[in-house]
C-alpha cells in the first residue's frame, strides 16, 4: 500500500466494511477516481463504494427500474412499468449465469455490491450526506444483492423488435417491398411475409408492454414520466490505426460510444489498480469493471455490432382455454407466475406473468384470439448487457482478447483492439441466434415452423488482424466479410456515412496523431449533404427566394457546423421535408406509417431515378418542391435574413437530471445542464441525432477516448457534463464546455501522473 501520510491535503477517511486492507482512492481534477488496493477483491469492492458515493441517485434508479421495483417508492401509477419490467428479468440458473462471464464473475459481483451496500451503511450514520433525490421525492435508497447486476437486462440496447412492427404495418399497407423505403437491406435480400402471419392483424399498441418494459424513465412532478427510447440512432464509432501509419510508431486507439444524454452521464470513468490489475478507462457506473480502456497492455472500444437477437411470435389461442396456444399438432400451456408489487401508502397488487416457451407474453388480443411474445437472446445466460468486460478488461494479447470474446452477449458489439506489441484488430461479439427458414424480419407464428435451432459459437464470428491497410474502423455500418453473410446474422445496419468520413480521413493520413483522432470525433461533415449538391448544380428556378437557397447549399462545405446559415437550412429540408416528400411519392400507400426514410435508399434513388421515382424529371420537381417548403419554415423559425440562420439556433444539447420535473425554477439551474447550441447530425462522425419536434439531441458521443498505445499517459478523454452525480460538485458540469468544444482532458494512468493532477484524497479504511 503507497504511504499517503505526507499527502496534502490530508485525505478523507471513511471506514467502509468488508475492506481487508485500506485502498487509497486519488480524484483528478477532472473528476477521475483513481483506486489503489492491495487486492483485486478490495479493489472492486472500493469501486461500488464509489460508484455509491458519486452516482448513488442515478444507480438506484437504475437498480429500481431494472428490477421493477418503482411502485415500491413512486407509488401506483407505476404497477404496470414493474409489471413489465419483471417479464424481461433473467429467471434461469443463476450458476450457469455467472458461469458464462469469467471464473470469478460472481465473486466481483459480490464486492462491487458489497461496496455500494457499505456506502449506504456510512450514509445511515451520515444521513446529512444523502443526495438530494431522495429528500426531494421522498424515499431512501436500498441495499443490493450481486444477482441484481446480472439479472437486469431491459437496460441493454434492443434490436429489431420495433423494425419488425414497423415493416408489417408498411407491408400491410403497400406490401413488404415497400419497407426499403423506411429500412434498406443489407446485404441484399427479398423479405417474404411468413406463413400464417397476417401483418393486418397486428394490433396498434402490441410493443407498449415491451416499450414500458424498456425505456427510459424521467420525474415529473414527484412521479415518473414515460420516456421512450430511440435505439434506431444510438450507436458509436471507433478506429484502431497502426503504428506504421502514426507519427509514433504506436498505435492509437480511439472510441466514442453514442447513447442518450442526461445528467449526470451514462458512463463514469475510473482507475482499478491492484496486483494482477491496472485498468483505466469508462464503464457505466451500476456495474464493476471498465468496458472501454486499457490495461496497460491491451487497449479496446466499442460500438454497436447491429446484429438481430429478438423476435416477436404470434400464437393461435385455445378458443375453450385461452392460457393455451397452438404449437405442433397440439396445445400447450403458457407459464403463468404471481407476483407481488409493493406499493406506496397503498397495500400491495398482485400481478401476472405470463410465458410461453419463447418468452413473455406482451400482448393479448381477445377479439382475433391471438398472443404476442418475445423471443430474445437477453434471456439466455450470460447477457447481462457490457458486464462481460470483466473477463476481456485483462486480457494480455489478441489471442487472449478474442477468447474473452467468444462468451460475449449483450449488446452486440465491434471490439478494436491494440497492444503494446503494435497489434490491432476487430473482435465483433454477441449471442446470435441460428434460424432456420425464415429471417427474423418480421413476426412469425409461433406453432413451432419457425424456431431458434441454437446459437452461433463467438468462434463463428468473423476477425481481424494486422490488416493490410494498417487502420480499422467501425460506425455500425454493414462490415460483414463476404463469406459470413449468409448467416443470417442481421440485415438492418446503420446506413454507412459516419464509417465512410472516417476512412477517407484515415486513408489520406500517413503520420496519424492523438490530435487528428480528436479532430476526427469532431468532424461535422456530412456526406449525405455532398452527395446532394451536385443534384442541385441542374436545377434552377424563377423564385428569388429558391434561387438563393439553391446558391446557399451549392457554396456551401457541406459540414453542419453550429453557427452554419446552410446548415440550418439543410437539416430542416432534409428531416422535415425532403425524407417526408419521398415517402409520399414513392410509396404514397405506406407513407404515413412511414416516421423517417433510409436515407442511404433515398440517395441511391435521387442520383439514379427508375424504382421509387419515375424519371428525372420527378426527382426534380421533389427537390425544388420540399426545399421552397424548407425554406419557408426555416424562415419562420430564424427569420428572413439568411444571416440570422444558424444550425445551432435550431439544434440543441440539454443533459437533463431524471428529476428535473419535480424540481422548481432554480433547482432545475443546478440540476439539467445546457441547452448549448449544438452543430452536426446523425450522419456526421460528431454524431448528433435530434428529434424533428424541437431539433433537441436525442444522443451522442457522451464519452470520448483517444489511446496512445504504449505511452498511456499521452492518453486523452472527456465525460460530459461532467464525472460526478452530486449537482453542488464542481465536477458535475466541468466538463460540458469541454465537450462542447471538442477538447478533452489527459487520461493519466502512471502513479506520477496521476499524483502531478491530484485533487482530492480519500482514503478507504476496514470498518
Amino acid at each position: 500500500m503507497t504511504s499517503v501520510v505526507d499527502a496534502s491535503p490530508d485525505p478523507v477517511t471513511y471506514p467502509v466494511a468488508g475492506l481487508g486492507d485500506e485502498v487509497e482512492l486519488i480524484e483528478d481534477r477532472y473528476g477521475v477516481p483513481h483506486l489503489y488496493a492491495d487486492s483485486e477483491d478490495d479493489v472492486f469492492l472500493a469501486q461500488g463504494f464509489n460508484a455509491a458515493r458519486e452516482r448513488l441517485f442515478q444507480i438506484d434508479l437504475w437498480r429500481r427500474r431494472g428490477l421493477g421495483l418503482l411502485a415500491e417508492v413512486l407509488g401506483p401509477d407505476h404497477v404496470e412499468q414493474d409489471r413489465a419490467t419483471r417479464l424481461f428479468l433473467y429467471r434461469g440458473d443463476m450458476d450457469a449465469e455467472w458461469a458464462r462471464y469469467s471464473d470469478d464473475a460472481q465473486r466481483v459481483a459480490t464486492q462491487f455490491t458489497n461496496g455500494i451496500n457499505a456506502y449506504l451503511d456510512w450514509l445511515d450514520a451520515h444521513p446529512q450526506q444523502l443526495p438530494e433525490e431522495f429528500g426531494i421525492l421522498g424515499y431512501r435508497p436500498a441495499r443490493w444483492d450481486p444477482a441484481d447486476v446480472v439479472r437486469i437486462r431491459s437496460h441493454g440496447l434492443t434490436r429489431n423488435l420495433e423494425s419488425e412492427v414497423e415493416r408489417a404495418r408498411v407491408t400491410c399497407a403497400a406490401g413488404v417491398e415497400a419497407d426499403q423505403v423506411r429500412q434498406g437491406l443489407q446485404p441484399d435480400h427479398r423479405v417474404v411475409v411468413p406463413d400464417g402471419f397476417d401483418p393486418c392483424a397486428l394490433p396498434a399498441d402490441v410493443l407498449d408492454v415491451f416499450d414500458l418494459a424498456t425505456q427510459d424513465v424521467e420525474f415529473k412532478e414527484k412521479s415518473i414520466r414515460r420516456v421512450p427510447r430511440d435505439a434506431t440512432t444510438e450507436g458509436s464509432n471507433n478506429w484502431v490505426v497502426s503504428g506504421s501509419r502514426t507519427a509514433t510508431g504506436r498505435p492509437v486507439l480511439a472510441n466514442d460510444p453514442h447513447r442518450s444524454y442526461s445528467a449526470p452521464s451514462l458512463r463514469y470513468i475510473a482507475h482499478l489498480s491492484a496486483p494482477g490489475l491496472d485498468v483505466i478507462g469508462a464503464g457505466e457506473p451500476a456495474l464493476p469493471g471498465i468496458s472501454i480502456g486499457h490495461n496497460g497492455t491491451v487497449a479496446f472500444g466499442l460500438t454497436i455490432f447491429p446484429m438481430d437477437q429478438e423476435d416477436l411470435y404470434v400464437y393461435e389461442l385455445d378458443p375453450a382455454d385461452p392460457t393455451r396456444y397452438r404449437y405442433g399438432s397440439g396445445w400447450e400451456s403458457m407459464t403463468v407466475l404471481r407476483e407481488t408489487v409493493a406499493v406506496r401508502d397503498e397495500p400491495a397488487r398482485e400481478v401476472e406473468l405470463t410465458f410461453t416457451r419463447h418468452g413473455p407474453v406482451i400482448r393479448v388480443d381477445r377479439q382475433r384470439n391471438l398472443a404476442y411474445a418475445v423471443r430474445t437472446a437477453w434471456l439466455q445466460p450470460g447477457m447481462s448487457p457490457y458486464f462481460g468486460s470483466i473477463a476481456y478488461m485483462r486480457a494480455q494479447s489478441f489471442p487472449e482478447f478474442t477468447r474473452a470474446m467468444r462468451n460475449w452477449g449483450a449488446p452486440t458489439e465491434n471490439q478494436v483492439y491494440a497492444d503494446v506489441e503494435g497489434n490491432i484488430g476487430w473482435v465483433p461479439g454477441g449471442l446470435a441466434p441460428k434460424r432456420v427458414g425464415y429471417d427474423g424480419l418480421l413476426p412469425v407464428p409461433g406453432d413451432g415452423r419457425y424456431e431458434w435451432h441454437g446459437f452461433h459459437s463467438g468462434d463463428d464470428l468473423p476477425r481481424l488482424f494486422n490488416p493490410d491497410e494498417g487502420f480499422i474502423a467501425t460506425a455500425n455500418q454493414f462490415n460483414l466479410p463476404p463469406e459470413h453473410q449468409n448467416m443470417g446474422l442481421g440485415y438492418e445496419w446503420t446506413n454507412p456515412f459516419r464509417h465512410q468520413r472516417i476512412v477517407e480521413v484515415l486513408s489520406r493520413q500517413t503520420k496519424h496523431t492523438i490530435r487528428d483522432s480528436e479532430l476526427l470525433q469532431n468532424d461535422q461533415l456530412s456526406i449525405p449533404a455532398r452527395r446532394i449538391q451536385p443534384l442541385l448544380s441542374r436545377l434552377d428556378s424563377g423564385e428569388a427566394e429558391l434561387r438563393r437557397a439553391l446558391r446557399l447549399l451549392r457554396d456551401w462545405d457541406a459540414v453542419l457546423g453550429a453557427d452554419s446559415n446552410a446548415a440550418a437550412l439543410f437539416e430542416v429540408w432534409l428531416s422535415k421535408h425532403l425524407g417526408p416528400g419521398f415517402a409520399r411519392v414513392a410509396v404514397p400507400k405506406a407513407a404515413e406509417h412511414i416516421d423517417s426514410v433510409d436515407t442511404l435508399v433515398m440517395l441511391a434513388e435521387l442520383e439514379k431515378p427508375g424504382r421509387w421515382l419515375p424519371d428525372a424529371a420527378a426527382r426534380d420537381r421533389l427537390l425544388l418542391d420540399t426545399l421552397r417548403t424548407a425554406c419557408a419554415e426555416v424562415r419562420q423559425l430564424l427569420g428572413r435574413a439568411e444571416a440570422t440562420w444558424q444550425w445551432g439556433r435550431l439544434h440543441h444539447s440539454l443533459f437533463e437530471h431524471p428529476a428535473s420535473g419535480a424540481l422548481d425554477e432554480t433547482q432545475r439551474a443546478r440540476f439539467d445542464v445546457g441547452p448549448m447550441p449544438r452543430g452536426g447530425s446523425s450522419a456526421t462522425v460528431n454524431q448528433s441525432a435530434y428529434r424533428i419536434s424541437d431539433f433537441r439531441q436525442t444522443n451522442g458521443p457522451s464519452f470520448r477516448m483517444v489511446l496512445d498505445v504504449g505511452n498511456w499517459d499521452y492518453s486523452v478523454a472527456v465525460n460530459t457534463p461532467g464525472q460526478s452525480g452530486n449537482p453542488a460538485d464542481p465536477h458535475y458540469r466541468d466538463l460540458a464546455e469541454s465537450w462542447r468544444d471538442g477538447t478533452y482532458f489527459p487520461l493519466a494512468y502512471t502513479r506520477e501522473a496521476v499524483e502531478e493532477i491530484a485533487e482530492r484524497r480519500i482514503l478507504l479504511v476496514p470498518a
